[in-house]
């Protein structure tokens, strides 16, 4: 099972991803994970993806497409995989699909979780994280984690503006990758506006049918 999860920031495809993984032991692909790995082992990919980032800017998609490659020869994917930040736009998706071709494989299932914009603002403007165990919540929990006793403070990108403006960025670049994978006929479009558990079951509805 090849899956893509597409959603805007906030729309809960963290939790869902986390789930899909331990209820079917499938790799994460994290394109994150798989620059800084790369960037840490020295490789000529990495290096090369680390000028632009030392630059502050974007990597390439032959960066990242041939990043990605590597991943996806890792014996952990033979079972499957879930792609996690990536793709970002078409062009990736196309050039995507044309390496998993040449691999004799295929996205199985592009899954849409989707979250009206005003109840995103609302979410990540709330979301409190622990300076010391790294626990997320939200503002109701007040300053002090429940957990740890630690202090919960608001990340700077989780500001009204911030917020708005990575939605935006995602309407115009990454949006658009739901319309292309309805026309691959993989596209799955899930309300991620209720609780997780609900979300849930219509995602495992989806990869066990």
């Amino acid at each position: 099972m090849n899956i893509v999860l597409l959603g805007a920031p906030g729309a809960g495809k963290g939790t869902q991803a986390a789930r899909i993984i331990e209820a079917y032991g499938v790799a994460h692909i994290s394109t994150g994970d798989i620059l800084r790995a790369s960037v840490a082992a020295g490789t000529p990919l990495g290096l090369e993806a680390k000028r632009y980032m030392d630059a502050g800017e974007l990597v390439p998609d032959s960066v990242v497409i041939g990043l990605v490659k590597a991943r996806l020869l890792e014996d952990d994917t033979k079972n499957g995989f879930i792609l996690d930040g990536f793709p970002r736009t078409t062009a990736q998706a196309e050039a995507l699909d044309n390496e998993l071709e040449a691999l004799g494989r295929s996205i199985e299932a592009a899954i849409a979780i989707t979250v009206d914009p005003e109840v995103i603002v609302g979410r990540l403007t709330s979301r409190r994280t622990c300076r010391a165990c790294g626990r997320i919540t939200n503002a109701s929990e007040g300053s002090v984690c429940t957990a740890c006793g630690g202090e919960l403070y608001q990340r700077d990108d989780d500001n009204e503006t911030t917020v708005r403006n990575r939605l935006s960025v995602y309407e115009k670049s990454t949006a658009p990758l739901i319309d292309y994978y309805r026309g691959r006929g993989v596209l799955h479009v899930i309300d991620g506006d209720r609780p997780v558990d609900d979300v849930w079951a219509d995602v495992r509805a989806v990869l066990e049918a």
